[in-house]
C-alpha cells in the first residue's frame, strides 16, 4: 500500500536506509517549512517505488547479467522516476532526469534554504556539504581531502587545464574526439601561452587496449607535460583504458587529466581501479543527482601545483577547497546528491551496468546484420556501456533526430564529426523494454520514410 501521509512516507524511506529530511541537524533552531504535499507533486508512487528498490535490491542474489533481463525486478526501478512517458527519452548522455526521491530532497532543501538564507542556507545547509564530500569520496575510493564539489565536468577539467603551470613550448596530447569545450580551452592556452597541442586520432570503433595506449605513447615527446583523455568518449560511448594510459604516461613523467563525465556511476570505477591523478565528472549524468552537480578529484600531492579557477586565500594552496572558492552557491543541488548515492548503491554498480548493456542490446540487435548500418561503438564489455552511436545510410543524423522528435516525441542526439556521423542513443534505467521495441519500430519506419 502506497503511503499518503508525509510522515508514513518518510518512515518508509528511513526503513529503507534513506534519512530525509537530512538537514534537521542537532541544534538547528529554525523550523523547516512543511514539505510539499506528496499527493500534489506527482511523485508519490515513484517515491514509494524508490523506497522498495532501496529496501529490496541489496537482498537480490544472482549474476548481474542474469538479473539484467528480469523485467519484473526492474519495474520498481523504472517507477522511481516521475518522467513523462509520452516522451521516449533516449538522450540520457547529456543530462538525465533524477529519481523522484532526489527531486523531493532537492526541492525541500531549496525551500528551506530560502526561509532565512543567512541562517538556513549559510549556517544549516552549507555545513552539510562536507558530509556530501565525504560520501562521494567514499564512493570514489579517495580521501575526502582530495575531492572538490563542482557544478559539472567542464568546471573541473577547465580548472585543471587553465590552472596547470604550462609554459611556451610545453606540449599537451589530446584526441580529435575529446569534448569540444576542452579542445577550445587548450586552444586558448595555445594562443595565450604558446603551449603546443598534439592531437591524435583513434579508430572508430577501437577494441584494442594496446592500440589505444600506443597511440597516446607515440605522441609523447620530451616536451610533453599533460595528456587529456576521456574515460568514455561522449560522441560514441567508446570506453578508453584509463589505468593503462595513466601508468604508461606516469612512467614518462606525464600527467594524465581524465574527463570522467560519463564514467562515474555508469561504469563501476574507483580512484584505485583507474590509478589516476586527476578525474572530473558530472553527477547529473549517471548518478542521477540534481542538475548542476559534479566533483573534481585531485591526488593530494598534485593539489598545490594547480591554480584555482577563481583566486583563493593563500593558506588554501594545498587544500582541495580552493577549487570551491567561487562565491555564493545553492546548497540544495548538492544535498540532493545523498539520496542519489543511496539509490545507486542500493541497485549496485555491477547490476546497473549489466542492465544498461541489456537495454542497449535490446534495440541495437535489430540492426546489427544490416549492411547499410554502421555502428561506431564496440559492443564488447571492456570498451562500451550504455551509449551507442549508429549511422543509417541515407539518413542525415540531424534530419533523422528532428523527425524522431517532431513525429514521435523520441529524443536522440545527432552526432556530426569530421571522422564519422550518426545518432547517439542512450537509454537509462527507467527505460522499459516496450519503449525500446517501439523505438525499433520507429527507426524501421524512418528508413522507409521520406522524413518530410
Amino acid at each position: 500500500m502506497i503511503p499518503h501521509s508525509r510522515r508514513s512516507f518518510l518512515t518508509q524511506l528511513a526503513a529503507a536506509g534513506v534519512v530525509a529530511p537530512a538537514w534537521l541537524l542537532p541544534g538547528a533552531q529554525a523550523a523547516v517549512p512543511a514539505a510539499l504535499d506528496p499527493d500534489s507533486t506527482g511523485f508519490t508512487a515513484a517515491r514509494a517505488a524508490a523506497a522498495r528498490v532501496q529496501a529490496s535490491m541489496p537482498l537480490r542474489s544472482g549474476k548481474a547479467a542474469v538479473l539484467a533481463a528480469d523485467e519484473t525486478l526492474w519495474r520498481d526501478v523504472q517507477a522511481s522516476w516521475a518522467v513523462d512517458r509520452t516522451i521516449l527519452n533516449l538522450e540520457n548522455g547529456g543530462i538525465q532526469p533524477s529519481p523522484a526521491i532526489v527531486n523531493h530532497a532537492y526541492m525541500e532543501a531549496w525551500q528551506y534554504g530560502h526561509a532565512a538564507p543567512a541562517y538556513t542556507l549559510n549556517r544549516v545547509l552549507m555545513p552539510q556539504l562536507d558530509d556530501v564530500r565525504a560520501r562521494l569520496a567514499s564512493a570514489f575510493g579517495c580521501d575526502r581531502e582530495e575531492l572538490a564539489l563542482t557544478r559539472n565536468t567542464t568546471e573541473g577539467i577547465e580548472t585543471v587545464l587553465l590552472g596547470l603551470a604550462l609554459r611556451s613550448g610545453d606540449e599537451v596530447v589530446l584526441t580529435t574526439q575529446d569534448y569540444w569545450r576542452f579542445q577550445n580551452t587548450l586552444l586558448q592556452r595555445a594562443t595565450r601561452d604558446g603551449i603546443v597541442l598534439r592531437s591524435i586520432t583513434l579508430p572508430v570503433p577501437v577494441d584494442s587496449t594496446d592500440e589505444i595506449v600506443a597511440r597516446f605513447a607515440d605522441a609523447i615527446t620530451p616536451r610533453t607535460r599533460v595528456i587529456l583523455m576521456s574515460h568514455i568518449i561522449n560522441l560514441t560511448g567508446q570506453v578508453l583504458p584509463v589505468r593503462e594510459v595513466v601508468r604508461m604516461a606516469r612512467a614518462r613523467g606525464v600527467l594524465v587529466v581524465v574527463d570522467g563525465a560519463h564514467g562515474f556511476a555508469q561504469l563501476p570505477c574507483t580512484r584505485e581501479t583507474l590509478d589516476c591523478d586527476i578525474y572530473a565528472t558530472s553527477l547529473h549524468k549517471w548518478l542521477g543527482a540534481p542538475h548542476g552537480t559534479g566533483f573534481l578529484y585531485v591526488r593530494r600531492e598534485r593539489i598545490a601545483e594547480i591554480w584555482p579557477l577563481y583566486p583563493a586565500p593563500v593558506e588554501l594552496r594545498e587544500n582541495i577547497r580552493k577549487f570551491e572558492s567561487i562565491g555564493s552557491v545553492a546548497a540544495a543541488p548538492y544535498l540532493g546528491i545523498r539520496p542519489a548515492l543511496d539509490f545507486w548503491l542500493a541497485i549496485g554498480a555491477e547490476r546497473k551496468l549489466a542492465r544498461l548493456r541489456w537495454l542497449r542490446d535490446r534495440w541495437l540487435s535489430a540492426f546489427l546484420d544490416d549492411p547499410n548500418v554502421k555502428v561506431h561503438t564496440p559492443r564488447s564489455a571492456e570498451f562500451s556501456a550504455a551509449l551507442m552511436t549508429i549511422d543509417f545510410a541515407g539518413l542525415a543524423p540531424v534530419k533523422l533526430a528532428g523527425w524522431l522528435w517532431e513525429r514521435h516525441r523520441t529524443l536522440v542526439r545527432p552526432v556530426l564529426h569530421k571522422e564519422f556521423r550518426g545518432i547517439r542513443v542512450t537509454p537509462n534505467l527507467y527505460t522499459t523494454e516496450e519503449e525500446l521495441d517501439r523505438f525499433v519500430a520507429i527507426l524501421r519506419e524512418a528508413r522507409t520514410s521520406t522524413l518530410s
